[in-house]
Order: structure tokens, then C-alpha cells, then sequence
């Protein structure tokens, strides 16, 4: 039996080869699985409880139930059936989904070392995993709740995992803390509320978290530096300035993994700490939740807190956090105003509450002379994380991510190979397509303005909402001129998870952290 320290609020992970015999410190077992014909083997004796209780109830595998199991430890046994597996439609998300229902029940019960249990699973080789993320998500305390109560800060004492090898168990216990922890940052972050995580409070807490590890962490505050840096951040900052611990910051982290790079990362985050609309508010009521406006920049820090945990090889990664307030008031940035970017492109603003592109660009920029200054073909990938639009939500709905490829980016297949590296974790994707609309879309309307920023229309009531601020993000940044037929293309990608960063009311999934990590750090570790 092994495991890995808790921390942050996520229990401590321990793993067994043996259901029998070194369990008694576990007080209750949650099983995971479509049917009870494959306990098998060390897991046999977990077969003979629930095969009594079928006797009595047929639908043992259709619901969850809590069966009495007197030769296991805490004599009981839960299961939470993934449901069928082999439809077109079914995915690895049954587990984890079933995990949920799982622990939630096991909590109920008074349970406080449970051991999940996962057998073997051929469709779906990370089931494990994605089983124990389940859990963990579900074991999440809320950043407020730890701080004002210490007591309360995990629900469990440690969270058991039965591994068919001792080889697999420390993969799991590895893997699972891991990711775990870096989306606890995500969570806490992008799920506590605006004044907690105000962009000041956001630099501390980041800074607190990489202090003495292999991520180093710099925080822009200066706002003279900030205005003649990343000017359109600096218009959505212009209202929120003038309280002090409202102000912008931009916090920048990189982290360089041991031996020879051959990939370099470079991710901007929008970081909006609260998103009133402006000056084009959001009224009717639809203001509520905006807090979770950040969760783009929240992935990135927690993307970075995997990277400082598993250290993986031959890889480099940049992170922009743009953390800023849309607030609203007599100097509030507003439609009509010509900012020029930092790319020295003239924006016309459309519409205030399209200020995470704005809070972006100009990092987006900042990055793309980082990927030109040191050029190496097929070296760097740029990622915009956002909450985005409405529009995402409207066209895929409330649990995928949407990523769309410029051009260079499309030829490498980023898209596709980052969907398929989420479907193998639960972290799913849809793919969208950056069209030449797009581009028109955005293009000034008079002498005045090379780019429009935004028409005056929610982008859930216009066409291609979702796409066509990623045309706006490589106008704006000077990235259309790094398209595939340049002297010098870079791969970009714009992912929107406005769908996927998790409901509210409710706690934030931390997506896109497990996929990034499924395609550009498990190979590496």
C-alpha cells in the first residue's frame, strides 16, 4: 500500500493491490463499473455481496446502492454503475460521472477513507484515472470554506484506489495529485468569488503557490507600464484603476523543463474578475456568475501547477495571466473609442462586454514576438484559454470545449489531436473552423479603424459568435502575419470553454488542464 500527501484541500491518495487482508484502514468500498461480471480474481470477493443483493434487487446495476458486505472493511460496499458502455454515443465520462454519484453516496453513508475500485476496462484504458478524477472532483472544498474553517478542509481523510499493479497504483496516485492539485487551482481561482480573487489577491495567491518551485512567477502592477505595454487591457483597467485593489495585473509564468526543448508552449489566459458588461452592461439579470469570467486565466495557473509537479522533460511553457475588472462608472472604456493595440493595429470598440478579447490581444502580441524573436519552424504553439462567448454555450452546449486552429495550426492538426487526447480523459472537445467570414467580420468599416472590435449584439444572437473572435485575436495581435504562407508561421489556437469551465451555481471543472496535459506532458514524464 502507497500513496501520495494531500494538500491544498485534496485528500490524501493511497493505493492497494489487495481488496482482502490490508484494507482495514479503508472504512467503506465504492465500486465502479458497467456490470458485476467482471469482478474477477482479487476482486471476486466483491462478487459475492452484490450477486446476494441482485437476488433481491434487479436494478443492483442500473442504480446506485449500498450493499452490506461483512468480509469487507466498514462491511459495506457501494456501487455506482458506469451504465452501458458500448453505444455509439457512450464515452469515458461514465465513469467519472458514476464516480460522482459514488462518493457522494459514500459521504452520506458517514464514510471518511473510502477505497473506489475500478476492474480493468478494454474500450477505455484511462477508466482508472478518470474514475479517481471523478471522485476528487466531487471531494472539492470550496478556497472560502478551507480559509474560514481549517477543520473542513478535505471531506475525507484519504481517498483509497485499488490498482491491479504496483506499477499502475503509483501511475494513479502520481497522475491523479497531480492533476487534482492543479485543478484545485484552477477551482479555487476561477470558482472564488470577485473580491477574494480580485487580480491583486490572484497575483498573491499565485505567486504563494510557485514560491520555491520550478515555475517562476513575475506580476506587472505598474499601470503606466501596463497602459504603454497592453493597451486595450489598460481601456477595460481605465474604470477599475482607481480602485486600488480592483487594479489589473498581468502575471506571467514560464517553467523549463531538464534537457533538450523541443517544444514551447506559450498560453494567454482571460482573467475578467468580474465582467459587468461596461458601459454596454449586462442588464436583465444575466450579470450574476460573471465572476467565473476568469476561468481561462485560471487554467493557465493550474495548468503550471501540474507542470511544477510532474517536471516533464523537453518542454518549455509561457503563461499570461491578464487579470483585470470590466467594472463600470464615469471612466469606463466605451463603444465608439479607437484604441491602437500593441501590435499597432487601430481597433474601433463595438461593444464594451467583449472585453476578453480585449484583456488578451495584447499578451497574444507579447507572445508572438517571444515565439519570433528566438523562431525555430514547428517549435511554438500559442493557445488563447477563454470564457468567451455565449455563443460556444449556444452552439455545443454546457460540458465541451471549443478550439478552432489558424492555419499553420490546422496543418499540424492541433485541433484533432488535442479532442482526441481529451477523449481519452474526459476533458471533450468540439472543433470549430476560423473562416474568411471571420476575418471580414472584423475588418474596420471606415478610414478610421483597421479592425472592428465587436458588433453591439450579444454573440449568442450573432452568426458565428464564437468563431469570429478568434479572426479578432489574430488581426489584433499581428498574428495574420504568421499564417502558413508567411516566412515565419506560428500555430495558433483559440480555445473557448465559456460551455466547459463548469456551472453556476456550482464548483468549476478546471478545464482544459486535463487535456493539455493527456497531449503535451504525459509523454514526457
Amino acid at each position: 500500500m502507497a500513496g501520495g500527501n494531500g494538500g491544498m484541500g485534496v485528500p490524501e491518495i493511497v493505493f492497494t493491490t489487495q481488496l482482502q487482508g490490508t484494507l482495514l484502514k479503508f472504512d467503506g468500498v465504492i465500486l465502479v463499473t458497467n456490470t458485476t461480471d467482471k469482478l474477477s480474481g482479487d476482486l471476486q470477493c466483491l462478487k459475492i455481496p452484490l450477486s446476494q443483493y441482485k437476488s433481491i434487487d434487479a436494478s443492483v446495476e442500473q442504480e446506485v446502492v449500498l450493499v452490506h458486505a461483512p468480509d469487507l472493511p466498514g462491511a459495506r460496499v457501494i456501487f455506482a454503475p458506469t451504465g452501458p458502455l458500448d453505444r455509439d454515443y457512450d464515452d469515458v465520462r461514465r465513469f467519472s460521472d458514476a464516480a460522482v454519484i459514488g462518493i457522494k453516496r459514500a459521504l452520506k453513508a458517514g464514510m471518511v477513507k473510502p477505497i473506489l475500485v475500478c476492474p480493468p476496462e478494454e474500450l477505455f484504458k484511462e477508466a482508472s484515472l478518470v474514475t479517481l478524477l471523478g471522485a476528487l472532483h466531487a471531494l472539492y472544498v470550496p478556497l472560502e470554506i478551507r480559509e474560514a474553517h481549517p477543520e473542513k478542509a478535505t471531506k475525507v481523510d484519504c481517498l483509497g484506489v485499488w490498482a491491479s499493479s504496483e506499477e499502475e497504483g503509483k501511475k494513479l496516485v502520481l497522475l491523479s495529485s497531480a492533476l487534482e492539485r492543479g485543478r484545485t487551482v484552477c477551482r479555487d481561482i476561477g470558482g472564488s468569488d470577485p473580491e477574494r480573487m480580485a487580480a491583486p489577491n490572484v497575483a498573491d495567491y499565485v505567486q504563494s503557490i510557485f514560491n520555491n518551485s520550478v515555475v517562476s512567477v513575475s506580476v506587472t502592477s505598474d499601470l503606466t507600464t501596463i497602459e504603454n505595454s497592453y493597451p486595450c487591457l489598460a481601456a477595460v483597467n481605465r474604470c477599475a484603476k482607481d480602485v486600488k485593489r480592483h487594479q489589473a495585473r498581468v502575471v506571467v509564468l514560464e517553467y523549463i523543463g531538464e534537457g533538450a526543448n523541443d517544444k514551447t508552449l506559450l498560453l494567454v489566459g482571460k482573467g475578467v474578475t468580474y465582467d459587468t458588461g461596461g458601459a454596454d452592461i449586462k442588464a436583465g439579470g444575466i450579470m450574476a456568475g460573471m465572476h467565473r469570467d476568469k476561468c481561462g486565466a485560471a487554467a493557465v495557473a493550474g495548468f503550471f501547477q501540474v507542470l511544477s509537479i510532474l517536471k516533464p522533460k523537453g518542454i518549455k511553457v509561457i503563461g499570461a495571466m491578464a487579470m483585470v475588472r470590466n467594472s463600470v462608472g464615469s471612466d469606463c472604456y466605451v463603444a465608439d473609442e479607437l484604441i491602437t493595440s500593441r501590435a499597432q493595429r487601430r481597433i474601433r470598440v463595438g461593444n464594451t462586454d467583449a472585453e476578453g478579447r480585449m484583456a488578451m490581444v495584447d499578451l497574444l502580441c507579447y507572445m508572438k514576438e517571444k515565439a519570433i524573436e528566438e523562431y525555430v519552424p514547428n517549435h511554438f504553439e500559442l493557445f488563447t484559454i477563454a470564457t468567451l462567448t455565449g455563443h460556444a454555450i449556444r452552439a455545443v452546449g454546457c460540458n465541451y470545449s471549443i478550439i478552432m486552429d489558424n492555419g499553420p495550426a490546422h496543418g499540424a492538426k492541433t485541433a484533432q489531436e488535442l479532442q482526441a487526447a481529451g477523449d481519452q480523459v474526459a476533458d471533450p472537445f468540439e472543433i470549430s473552423t476560423i473562416r474568411r467570414d471571420d476575418y471580414d467580420f472584423h475588418k474596420g468599416k471606415s478610414e478610421y479603424e483597421e479592425i472592428l472590435q465587436c458588433n453591439n449584439q450579444p454573440s449568442s444572437g450573432t452568426s458565428r459568435g464564437h468563431q469570429s473572435p478568434a479572426a479578432f485575436l489574430i488581426m489584433g495581435s499581428g498574428l495574420d502575419k504568421h499564417g502558413r504562407e508567411s516566412e515565419k508561421p506560428l500555430r495558433y489556437s483559440h480555445i473557448d470553454i465559456a460551455g466547459s469551465s463548469g456551472p453556476f451555481p456550482g464548483i468549476p471543472t478546471g478545464s482544459p488542464v486535463v487535456a493539455l496535459t493527456a497531449k503535451y506532458v504525459l509523454n514526457r514524464i
